[in-house]
């Protein structure tokens, strides 16, 4: 009997995706040091206190749901899903993990990383675009940024009131299919809310891709030009907990500051003049003798190098 296709455009999670087109095989345990952890994995950062807690749970219960992976001979294997359940089972010192391994490709093993790591609730902002833009590239077969030209050239072909070639109205498809599965997105929000992510700022990605802010919050930040203004701000948001109002707020104060013409030397150097003589009227310094005399003097100074100044 011929299998069928993987597609996930169809899918719903990854059960789904593992009963499509590969075989099930029963749950059985292995020595934890025979898992290898893949090198392109979609999740690069855990939230520590999380991480204690399901320590704790596997410490107790031990690990409840087995990983997925896939042979890679030698009586090793590859993670593709339960990267967090793996890094618990080491800390906790667990010599032998439950697993369930199946034959799955290149493509397929990083499809249901992707996912897997998808249907996450504490997936971090930039973790989720990244994810979803490698899963998008996988399915058209292309490349992340031809996943970001096809959107962009759908966006500006709607504004313009055009059609989309044949090729980019299919991919476009396909696109709006694979978000819906997803269930988070259409195209244009995807391009719109989320793509901008990836060119904030780096401290501000870093705040992100370490769990610490709201995506809403940080876009907000990044609009401080300043770099160590932006980094003040940062921190002041993290230490005080700052409301997106608040930040809104601190945000618009710093670009009030950095839109103020400065003042320049000679308007300085002419106000403080004006300024002077003003304040000499009213202090009436010649009627004290120790002080006519010294301003007498400033006065001597000021007139030659006035004189200096009218002869060259």
């Amino acid at each position: 009997m011929t299998k069928k296709r993987l597609e996930v455009p169809k899918m719903r999670g990854v059960e789904d995706l593992l009963t499509m087109d590969v075989e099930t095989s029963a749950a059985t345990t292995i020595s934890i040091h025979k898992i290898r952890v893949a090198k392109k994995q979609p999740r690069r950062w855990f939230d520590p206190e999380k991480m204690s807690q399901l320590v704790q749970s596997v410490r107790e219960h031990g690990i409840l749901e087995p990983l997925l992976v896939r042979p890679l001979g030698n009586g090793e294997y590859e993670l593709i899903a339960g990267e967090r359940r793996l890094r618990a089972g080491k800390e906790a010192g667990l010599a032998e993990v439950p697993i369930v391994s199946k034959e799955l490709s290149d493509r397929q093993a990083l499809q249901i990383a992707l996912l897997e790591n998808l249907q996450r609730e504490d997936l971090n902002p930039v973790e989720e675009v990244e994810a979803i833009l490698e899963l998008l590239a996988i399915n058209l077969d292309v490349s992340t940024e031809d996943v970001k030209s096809i959107l962009n050239v759908a966006a500006n072909a709607k504004k313009r009131d055009l059609e989309l070639t044949g090729n980019v109205s299919r991919q476009l498809e396909e696109i709006e299919i694979i978000l819906a599965g997803i269930g988070r997105f259409n195209a244009e929000s995807f391009r719109t809310s989320r793509l901008p992510l990836l060119n904030l700022p780096s401290n501000v990605l870093y705040v992100l891709r370490q769990g610490q802010m709201e995506f809403t919050k940080a876009r907000t930040i990044a609009r401080v030009k300043d770099e160590q203004k932006r980094a003040d701000v940062l921190s002041s948001a993290i230490a005080q907990n700052l409301s997106l109002t608040q930040i809104k707020e601190l945000v618009k104060q710093l670009q009030s500051a950095e839109t103020m013409p400065e003042a320049t030397p000679s308007k300085n150097l002419s106000n403080r003049y004006a300024e002077i003589g003003k304040r000499l009227q009213q202090a009436q310094l010649w009627k004290d003798d120790k002080k006519r005399k010294k301003l007498e003097r400033l006065l001597s100074d000021l007139e030659k190098l006035l004189n200096e100044s009218e002869q060259k």
